[in-house]
């Protein structure tokens, strides 16, 4: 591991769309963000709909028909890659707080096993969004000769302290609730509140104040208030946050949450080189594009445009686009209508 310890035969849990040609030239690598699965989309051995369903498949701009797709789940995570739920072979117990400090070098080394126990010496792109785009930095510094193209979509080459803080303050959330007993809690019964809290601080951060605005406003919530509480849910805003809060406790596991937060907030580029200019200095791409949004809170376009003009002075074609989304940084989730167009172009200005 990039700051110590081991993994014993880790595993690595990935999902593939379309054909590797007879050159092998022809495969993408996909980083995803922190909480979703290998699961990007839609296949015949699993029919439901993936994270970035209207992205991949053949017509779309990531085409299955002309591309080898590939998307790994983070190592780290709780959706069949190894990671704090997983159970330590060399104890026969769950890891716990007994697995090593989770890094994004790591989550790019894991990628890079995948990519090459599949036999692909380079990558045609590797694309990454929000903490995937950091993985995919990392995967690209480490590995320059093995990729052709990246795409960094809503992401940076290291977390601000705004988004260190809410981190910081959601992990702290799950570590304040009793029923994490240092890592040690049942997994029939975890930290819910304090996992429900975090998730809550994250949508806040994850969309914007003028969608807020736009979609809420005042309205009051039509659901019955909660007898003898007088703080209970009034407005609608809080019933979103309540229904995406219920919706994502129980689907991931808390530790695995913590290890995953701490690598974003971990990861910082300079650290490969001395500067960030001196780590983009170790890439060798042909082609890269930075992608961001004006109302991202997380990741603000500032940061956008700073890993564009700082990737331009090693890859002259680089692109760098502002999308006008309300969503923020779950934009890239939701407002596809805007994010296809770019991503197609890419793909078609290629040689």
């Amino acid at each position: 591991m990039h700051r110590g310890g081991h993994l014993e035969s880790p595993t690595l849990a990935y999902e593939t769309w379309g054909t590797l040609n007879e050159k092998r030239d022809n495969a993408i690598l996909i980083f995803s963000g922190l909480s979703p699965s290998a699961h990007a989309a839609s296949s015949e051995e699993d029919v439901s709909a993936g994270w970035w369903e209207d992205m991949i498949g053949p017509g779309f701009p990531l085409d299955s028909e002309q591309f080898f797709i590939i998307c790994v789940n983070s190592l780290g995570s709780c959706f069949g890659s190894t990671g704090a739920a997983s159970i330590n072979p060399e104890t026969g117990e769950t890891y716990r707080l007994h697995f090593p400090v989770l890094t994004l070098e790591d989550v790019a080394e894991a990628a890079y096993g995948v990519v090459s126990y599949l036999g692909i010496e380079a990558l045609h792109t590797v694309i990454g969004c929000s903490m995937g785009g950091m993985s995919g930095l990392a995967y690209c510094v480490r590995h320059p000769e093995a990729v052709n193209n990246f795409i960094s979509i809503s992401s940076a080459a290291r977390a601000l302290p705004f988004s260190i803080a809410v981190r910081s303050l959601q992990r702290e959330m799950i570590r304040s609730d009793p029923k994490w007993k240092l890592g040690e809690y049942d997994t029939d019964d975890p930290p819910l509140i304090g996992q429900r809290l975090a998730r809550k601080l994250g949508m806040i951060t994850y969309r914007s104040a003028e969608e807020w605005d736009q979609r809420f406003g005042r309205e009051r919530t039509t659901e019955e208030r909660t007898p003898g509480d007088p703080f209970s849910i009034e407005f609608s805003v809080e019933s979103y946050l309540e229904h995406h809060a219920n919706r994502f406790t129980g689907a991931f596991d808390p530790n695995c949450y913590l290890y995953l937060s701490r690598a974003s907030d971990l990861f910082d580029l300079a650290e490969h080189g001395g500067s960030i200019a001196s780590g983009l200095k170790r890439l060798q791409l042909n082609r890269a594009m930075v992608v961001g949004v004006r109302t991202d809170i997380l990741f603000p376009v500032h940061q956008q445009r700073e890993l564009a003009e700082g990737l331009t002075e090693v890859c002259p074609d680089t692109r760098f686009v502002e999308l006008d989304c309300i969503r923020g940084h779950d934009s890239f989730l939701v407002e596809m209508d805007a994010f296809r167009p770019v991503i197609c172009e890419f793909f078609e200005s290629c040689p």
